[in-house]
């Protein structure tokens, strides 16, 4: 067997970093390397501070998500340590902090119902390789382009998709089997009422009511005697967040009083006390053809939460704004890292970075130091966990459910266009009743469509009567085109011929305020030119601006389609020509449209 050329390869190998070379990729340079010039002890110790509270308020957050994606809470913790540390130290970002998100429970749950475990973890490595590729090829941008009534729909969608997957443990119950729609968890949660247990209820909204009130309590002015207020120990316990005070207490409760309520330990056999352990998880091609779906699903949501997430820090800090190219290219890293030891898809969360900001956090070291707490965590006070109520995780993402929504968005529907209600309202809808794929899906149609007809609106063809002395009244018609003409618009050019005065000669488009127009506008002015022509009537151009005029110019459409004396600069040029060719009467240079 002849052996291969290995000069063939070095070609090919030539070939494809010369046209990498061409191509306009982004760097890879993570914000850290930025955020360390000039950093000193003090920066540190801040950056420390703020990485210890957020590394505290994500604990129970990542043990919840985790347990309501329908996997393990050591998954969720695994997912905040590693992709938390990754997104930190690799992002765009100086404040993101990563990990799983609420956004994701909905998705990551009906994969796992559909697909199992394994093939959630091979669509996260796929995501993670998509995402990289969307940053590498400076995609981040476009993710900006998604309307904001959009994002609206489906973020309220979820929130309601997830109180909704958390009634189970706040109630109590026990089905064997919990689907992944919604028509069929209200169905078993319906089928399975008879079996509510006070206590789990009783204990669920205490938590989601503590959480709540928590922060409202320690807040100036808040519940507190004044004089409390102005002790040491009301400041400490005020930095406590709500989910941990309400996790020790319920969980001390339990395990004190042996309360007859489901747990993490009676649930899943506690967390591992150790570091995770690197794992392959079954591939097969056969998998990979059916998870094309849930891969894009889980890409593009990752990279509209972490993006929104980051415009949302950019507004609380002085910082530099975030990269989001090189964001998308650590969340894509991060997803590609945590399937193999277990973890389940990351992206920014809102709610840690908002509370890495406001703890002082000034480097990415901050959401480093988020990473090292949690898994500080795992190794110590892993055995604890068994004593942590199901009914309480419950009542804390009911707290993030309703913190997630903008509920505010549907009192304010009635003060918007009819098109931006009919996009979230329909995006929010087929968001619950069917999945987050077919919401931006169907969004995106409809924005576009509305978008399109909007556009369409404001192009407009204002008709008047060329005069001037000599010109017989009728001979020449003046049209002053106004707006883009695209596709969406060459409807109002082909009814023109059909608006003429029978009497017309010559029909002058005056184009001075045509600011763009695309192929289609350009046949359309083609078509009318036929069509004017076998009427035996002229068209002429005059005022082109710069875009439409370069088309007409790179489509050879100028002199050879119009003819070189039909396009002109402007209506003192189209009163000289037809004087001079005797076309029409002779119009003089100052001729003056009137309305016809």
């Amino acid at each position: 067997m002849e052996r291969p050329d290995p000069t063939h390869f070095q070609r090919a190998g030539a070939n494809l970093r010369a046209l990498l070379a061409q191509l306009p990729l982004a760097p890879f340079r993570p914000r850290l390397l930025d955020a360390l010039q000039g950093y000193d002890r003090h920066r540190l110790l801040t950056d420390c501070g703020a990485g210890l509270t957020v590394g505290i308020v994500a604990l129970p957050l990542a043990m919840a998500f985790a347990i309501a994606s329908g996997v393990k809470p050591e998954s969720g913790l695994f997912t905040a340590i590693i992709a938390g540390f990754l997104i930190a130290a690799l992002g765009g970002s100086h404040v993101q902090i990563g990990g799983p998100a609420g956004a994701f429970i909905v998705i990551v749950y009906g994969i796992v119902e559909r697909h199992g475990l394994a093939n959630l973890l091979i669509s996260t490595v796929l995501a993670g390789g998509l995402l990289f590729l969307m940053g590498w090829f400076r995609l981040g941008a476009l993710v900006r382009y998604i309307p904001v009534s959009i994002v609206i729909g489906f973020t309220n969608g979820i929130a309601v998709l997830i109180a909704l997957s958390q009634l189970k443990d706040l109630l109590g119950l026990h089905p064997t089997h919990m689907p992944a729609d919604f028509v069929g968890q209200i169905r078993t949660l319906w089928g399975h009422a008879d079996q509510v247990d006070p206590l789990s209820v009783v204990m669920g909204l205490a938590a989601l009511a503590l959480v709540t009130a928590w922060p409202r309590a320690f807040a100036k002015g808040g519940m507190a005697p004044p004089a409390w207020q102005a002790s040491k120990a009301f400041r400490i316990v005020a930095r406590l967040p709500g989910p941990i005070v309400a996790l020790v207490l319920f969980g001390l409760a339990t395990a004190l009083l042996s309360l007859p309520v489901a747990t993490i330990g009676s649930r899943f056999g506690g967390i591992p006390q150790g570091l995770p352990s690197f794992a392959l998880p079954d591939f097969t091609w056969e998998g990979v053809r059916q998870l094309f779906i849930p891969t894009v699903t889980i890409a593009l949501l990752g990279a509209v939460e972490s993006l929104l997430c980051a415009r949302v820090a950019d507004n609380l800090t002085e910082l530099p704004r975030h990269n989001p190219n090189q964001e998308l290219m650590a969340q894509g890293v991060a997803n590609f890292v945590v399937p193999f030891f277990g973890g389940i898809p990351a992206t920014g969360t809102i709610a840690r970075t908002v509370t890495n900001v406001r703890s002082g956090a000034t480097s990415p070291v901050a959401g480093m130091v988020h990473a090292l707490v949690l898994l500080f965590i795992v190794l110590v006070a892993a055995p604890l966990a068994v004593h942590v109520p199901l009914p309480v995780l419950a009542g804390i993402l009911l707290s993030v459910a309703w913190n997630m929504g903008e509920w505010r968005a549907f009192s304010h529907l009635k003060q918007y266009h009819y098109t931006y209600r009919t996009i979230l309202v329909g995006t929010f809808l087929l968001t619950v009743i069917f999945d987050l794929t077919v919401a931006v899906e169907v969004g995106l149609v409809l924005a576009c469509l509305f978008f399109i007809y909007r556009m369409s609106t404001l192009f407009r063809i204002e008709p008047s009567e060329l005069q001037g002395p000599g010109l017989t009244p009728g001979e020449a018609r003046l049209c002053r085109l106004y707006g883009s003409l695209f596709f969406g618009a060459v409807g109002k050019v082909e009814d023109l011929p059909e608006q003429l005065p029978p009497a017309t000669k010559v029909v002058v488009l005056e184009t001075s305020r045509l600011i763009s127009m695309d192929t289609s506008g350009l046949d359309a002015l083609v078509q009318l030119q036929r069509t004017l022509a076998r009427k035996q009537v002229r068209l002429m151009l005059c005022g082109l601006n710069e875009q439409p005029l370069s088309l007409m110019r790179r489509s050879g459409r100028d002199a050879d389609t119009f003819g070189a004396n039909n396009v002109l600069p402007d209506l003192a040029a189209v009163s000289a020509a037809l004087l001079a060719q005797g076309v029409v009467g002779a119009p003089a240079e100052s001729a003056q449209a009137h309305p016809g």
